[in-house]
């Protein structure tokens, strides 16, 4: 008889819930790791309206912090108890994509066929982390010991959160000196504007209307903070910039309006850096497109995952050069996790991350 525990579990749009499920069982490359914190996305709160599609039965989740509690008789380098993350996305480290160097774009190698985000598995293509335990597949290549000294919190932001709003400053190329516009200062807007803060930007300009969150942005770097409900951001963004520009603008919401005001303040041969998760057709306007004559790109990030860019971020928080702590405000218990739901896909209470214990 099959051993269990709780998750939580996708049963159709609107219907997050917990749910016995039995505990996994760990094949050669596989390791098997207690959860000891997890949180809730952005990207999860699309699946529980049904805006972006998964099985139903599915364990949600995609950020694990946890301790290795079996590992498969193939992976070697490891030890049962350490302490470890993995990133939201997985990459075997063998696939075509893999090897081109788009490891978010893994396609989960054979097994499963390439298709896009084939990365991203957890919560997607199979089950979660907001569980007592969690599968880590191509073990070797996805976890990362947690260094001495840092508590779960500190690197809870690392599988995701951090590495798509770093990802999103690395992708728009961002240069020592430049001036920076990142749209919507939810937690991967907050990294993005620490992210630019560490490649170099002088100037970084966070539009923002929860005061909370804009306090929080200037904590992370921002020198001004636009809020939109006061003032029209574009028109604030060139006051600022006078009428230069910015150049690299960030787009970290997932909507037409930020889309399109991230276009429109870019300088000439600037860059429009993508974070948003859109779930309707984009529009480009002609104008701000300058006709398709302006010299600007556009560039889209899926989370950058693997053991190597783990290590790399928490060796950012170890040495103090990021404190994502600040983005941790609200602390649930797994068998609680459908009120943490509530709260976070309400965005009440100044919500901005959630920490879930089993």
């Amino acid at each position: 008889m099959a051993v269990m525990m709780k998750a939580a579990v996708f049963v159709e749009p609107g219907r997050i819930v917990v749910q016995d499920k039995p505990i996994p069982e760990v094949g050669p490359l596989d390791a098997l790791i207690r959860i000891t914190t997890t949180t809730i996305c952005g990207t999860d709160v699309h699946i529980l309206k049904g805006e972006y599609p998964v099985n139903p039965g599915l364990i949600i989740g995609h950020e694990p912090v946890g301790i290795i509690e079996k590992l498969g008789s193939a992976v070697s380098g490891f030890n049962e108890g350490q302490r470890v993350i993995a990133g939201a996305i997985t990459p075997s480290g063998y696939s075509n994509a893999s090897l081109c160097g788009f490891h978010s774009q893994c396609g989960a190698g054979t097994k499963h066929g390439w298709k896009p985000l084939g990365g991203w598995r957890f919560g997607n293509t199979i089950d979660g982390s907001q569980a007592e335990y969690l599968l880590v597949p191509d073990a070797m290549a996805n976890l990362a010991p947690v260094p001495d000294g840092l508590t779960d919190e500190q690197v809870l932001m690392c599988p995701d959160i951090m590495s798509t709003g770093f990802g999103g400053a690395e992708s728009g190329g961002i240069k020592i000196g430049d001036t920076v516009a990142i749209f919507a200062q939810g937690p991967i807007g907050l990294c993005a504007t620490a992210g630019a803060r560490l490649m170099g930007a002088t100037t970084i300009i966070s539009v923002e209307s929860i005061p909370e969150r804009a306090s929080v942005s200037r904590l992370m770097g921002a020198d001004h903070v636009v809020d939109f409900s006061k003032v029209d951001p574009v028109d604030e963004i060139m006051k600022i910039t006078d009428g230069r520009g910015v150049d690299v603008a960030i787009e970290a919401l997932g909507l037409q309006q930020t889309f399109e005001a991230a276009l429109r303040v870019l300088r000439p041969g600037g860059t429009l850096s993508s974070l948003g998760v859109y779930s309707a057709d984009l529009k480009i306007p002609l104008d701000a497109f300058s006709a398709g004559l302006g010299d600007n790109k556009i560039i889209t990030t899926l989370c950058p995952g693997g053991k190597e860019r783990m290590r790399r971020l928490m060796e950012v928080i170890a040495s103090g050069r990021v404190d994502t702590r600040p983005l941790v405000t609200h602390r649930f218990k797994l068998e609680a996790i459908e009120e943490a739901y509530d709260l976070f896909s309400h965005q009440r209470d100044a919500v901005l991350k959630v920490a879930i214990t089993p």
